[in-house]
Formats: C-alpha cells, sequence, structure tokens
C-alpha cells in the first residue's frame, strides 16, 4: 500500500504509525561521534522556541530541528532553551534519528565576539549537528575553532548568487540558506552552478519580512529594539494612517483601506502545494518559519510538509517526474493554524507575495477544543479547551495520516457521568462516543463558529 494511499485515509487503524522513507532508513543514527552526514533526500526542518515544542515537532516528523539557546539568536521573544535543555533537546533528537540545528545568526558587536565564540565551542561540544551563522568573520572563526562542527550560512547573510554560496563554502560552510527574495529559477541556478555537498535550504511556510533577507532597522528607529539580536517590534505590521499638520488629531487612510493602511504588512509564505517545484529546483531543506509560534502550530505544520514530501519521493522514486498533487484534505492543513493571508513568496515572479493592506492581524478559522485523556468502550474521555455542541464536527489530529472526523451526537457528560448540553467549560474533563480509540494527548479541533448577524 502506498503512502498516497495511507494519506487519504485508506487505513482504518489508529494506533502510531512510523514514516519510513526507503532513501534514508538505512542510514545510521546520529550521534556527537558520528563524522557529518549528507541527506539523500528532501530534508522538512522545524521551527522550535522550547524545549516542548522540539519534542512536539520532532515527534511530528521532522527531520532536523533549529532552535537557539539564550544568547546570539534572531529571535527573542522566544523563551528559547537553557544550556541544560539544549543537551535534553540534542539527546531526544538524536535518539529519534534527527538532527538539531542551533541559531548563532546575530549580527555580532564587537565586545560580543569572544562569547560568541565560546558559545559555539560549548555547543561544538555538547554535539548540536550543525550551528547556524550570519557573520563571515564567526564563520571562519568557528571553522577553524570546531573544524567537524557543520556550519550553516543564515538567510541574514543575503545569499543571492552562486558566487556568494561557493565562497561561504570555501570558507567551512555546509549548507546556505538562501534570501527568501529569489526566485525559482535563481534557486536552480545556484544548485548547478555549486558543489553538491553544499545544502540548498529554502524557506517553504511562515512570516514573511519587507526588509531584504530580514536585516531591518525600523525597529530601531521607532523603539530602539534591534531587530538585527532578534527584538524586533514589528512595526511594518502596524497600521499607518496619515495627519495632516494643521489638523491634528484628524487622521486620514492611505487609500488602500477605509480602515487605515498596513503599509509594510508582508503575507506570510505557504508553499505547501509547491514542493515539487522547488525540489525539482534543487532544494535539500525545507523550512518552516516560526520559532515564536505554539507546540501545536510547529507540529502540525511540520507534519503537512512532512507527509508532502514523502509523497514527492514516493512519487518520484516511481519515475513520475510530472507535477504533484497532494489530496485535498492536506492542502488545507496550513489553514487550519493561525496564519496571515498566504502567498507563495517571491518564488513565481509573476504572482509573488503582496502586502495585506486591509487587516494586520491574524486569520485564526480553526481552534483547538479539546486533548484526548483515554478511551474505553466506544468512549472518549478528553479535557475541554473550548466549546463542543451537538453537531460540531472535530478533527483528531493524527501524526503522519488524515485527521479523522467525528461528528458529535448529544451524549456529551460531565466527568461524573451526566449528561450535558455541552462541553462549555475549559480544563473541565468530558466524555463522548467515539468509534475510534485515540493515544493520550492527541488534540482536537473543530472551526470557529461564526456570530450570527442581528
Amino acid at each position: 500500500m502506498s503512502f498516497l494511499d495511507r494519506l487519504n485515509g485508506r487505513v482504518a487503524h489508529v494506533q502510531h504509525i512510523q514514516i519510513t522513507d526507503p532513501l534514508t532508513d538505512s542510514l545510521p543514527p546520529f550521534s556527537a561521534s558520528s563524522p557529518m552526514i549528507r541527506r539523500r533526500r528532501p530534508e522538512v526542518l522545524a521551527p522550535a522556541g522550547n524545549l516542548n515544542t522540539v519534542k512536539a515537532v520532532i515527534d511530528a516528523g521532522a527531520d532536523a530541528v533549529y532552535c537557539a539557546g539564550k544568547m546570539f539568536g534572531m529571535r527573542s521573544a522566544p523563551k528559547n532553551l537553557t544550556m541544560e535543555e539544549l543537551s535534553q533537546a540534542v539527546d531526544y533528537a538524536h535518539a529519534r534519528n534527527t538532527r538539531i540545528f542551533i541559531t548563532c545568526n546575530v549580527l555580532p558587536t564587537n565586545p560580543e565576539v569572544e562569547g560568541i565564540q565560546n558559545y559555539v565551542g560549548a555547543l561544538n561540544d555538547m554535539g548540536v549537528d550543525a550551528v547556524i551563522v550570519s557573520d563571515i568573520g564567526l564563520l571562519m572563526a568557528a571553522h577553524k575553532a570546531a573544524p567537524q562542527l557543520e556550519l550553516h550560512v543564515s538567510t541574514q547573510a543575503g545569499v543571492v548568487n552562486y558566487l556568494t554560496a561557493n565562497a561561504m563554502y570555501e570558507l567551512g560552510a555546509r549548507r546556505v540558506v538562501l534570501a527568501r527574495e529569489l526566485s525559482l529559477d535563481a534557486v536552480r541556478e545556484i544548485r548547478e552552478d555549486t558543489p553538491p555537498d553544499l545544502d540548498i535550504e529554502c524557506f517553504v511556510h511562515g512570516s514573511m519580512c519587507m526588509a531584504f533577507s530580514g536585516r531591518c532597522l525600523i525597529s530601531n528607529y521607532l523603539t530602539g529594539r534591534d531587530a538585527n539580536h532578534g527584538d524586533c517590534a514589528q512595526p511594518c505590521r502596524w497600521k499607518y494612517s496619515v495627519v495632516e499638520e494643521k489638523r491634528p488629531g484628524e487622521y486620514f487612510p492611505v487609500e488602500e483601506s477605509d480602515e487605515g493602511t498596513y503599509l509594510f504588512n508582508s503575507q506570510d509564505m505557504n508553499m505547501l502545494e509547491h514542493i515539487d517545484d522547488l525540489l525539482d529546483a534543487g532544494a535539500t531543506s525545507l523550512k518552516i518559519e516560526g520559532r515564536g509560534k505554539s507546540a501545536l502550530y510547529a507540529s502540525t505544520v511540520t507534519n503537512a510538509y512532512k507527509m508532502a514530501a514523502s509523497v514527492y519521493v514516493e512519487r518520484r522514486q516511481a519515475g513520475d517526474k510530472g507535477p504533484i498533487d497532494l489530496p485535498q484534505w492536506l492542502k488545507e492543513e496550513p489553514f487550519k493554524v493561525t496564519h496571515r493571508p498566504y502567498s507563495t513568496g517571491f518564488y513565481y515572479p509573476d504572482h509573488q507575495v503582496t502586502q495585506s493592506t486591509d487587516r494586520g492581524g491574524y486569520l485564526n478559522e480553526w481552534r483547538i477544543v479539546g486533548n484526548v485523556l483515554s478511551w474505553q468502550d466506544g468512549r472518549l474521555t478528553f479535557r475541554a479547551r473550548n466549546l463542543i455542541q451537538p453537531g460540531d464536527t472535530v478533527e483528531f489530529i493524527q501524526t503522519g495520516r488524515q485527521p479523522y472526523r467525528l461528528i458529535i451526537d448529544n451524549d456529551i457528560r460531565d466527568e461524573d457521568g451526566n449528561r450535558v448540553e455541552a462541553s462549555n467549560r475549559p480544563m473541565y474533563i468530558y466524555s463522548i462516543p467515539c468509534p475510534q480509540a485515540f493515544d493520550q494527548g492527541i488534540p482536537m479541533r473543530a472551526q470557529v463558529r461564526k456570530a450570527k448577524k442581528v
């Protein structure tokens, strides 16, 4: 039975399944003492802002995870990981044949140079699989101090051509994270003119930035918070209007919308339906943005891209060189997490990313309504998070397969077994009839109810 058959829901059992891949199943497990291993299939690279999310995305099928310690990473808003947590993350990942990459991609100032060099040395001793840097001096120093440590050049470095990619390779980089402003043709040309053992990493999902490769000073000017040290206040997402000098207090919209204008508010990227184009162009790693996002967001998106990548591998192994059409339910997965309006970034010049000029917030059309606690004799017990009523359709999110759908009947019961009209008390325990068994912790989601018009 093919992986696509399983995706389409033809497998009825609900026990946990392990996604296998004939291109990599023969690889030895990763360890701190293992030599650098070149991947032989698409890597799905997931974000994590804390240890809980690291474990969640690994369980969701990530091939590698990028995260940060408490220093020198380009995201200061997430909690990030202590050195002890980083060590735990490495152990958890390596036990599951997954790699851990640590971001050291700030633009370091003179007083930070010695500290960041010592930090990279500590990460090398810990056994992390790669360090992501954006500064050329740090790249050279890290390669000299830890020649066996894999070094990746961050998108902050703005690699947009094969000359720069080759130069980074000569300086010790084994991967370049290409600038998000490139087209598919540019990715293909870089792949063709660089060494085959230089990994090409491309962003496929998440927030975009109006500044080139994330290098921005708007936050510094307006708030004093340094975007190039991970402390961006995201003023590009703010709502702007015009005020005339002699009319203080009278604010005029900038024509885009009568509600105001979000001048620099970029759309999010969603390349799930087009990863075949990107992989055929030569991308080695598919990178998901979102170290500030929740574990549920990161694991849901990771699961979707992992399944899409597995479909790609299966089709190409079978000799199918045409476009890969994913199941409709899989295409819908990115729309079931919080997101801004989507685009395909700059990969297709005729349909490139634009501004979201009419709103500055997120779209949140689905929400978590509970988490499974147990299943016995056709009845499922869960801890409520949001309202569930008879007639609602609830989806159970499962790693490596299509979500299971259940229409809720009128037999909702509280913890004492009494029938209730709805599960309307968050964190309380309820039970419902359910023909399928699920493991503890499985998230349950449902569409947000639209407010009735008066």
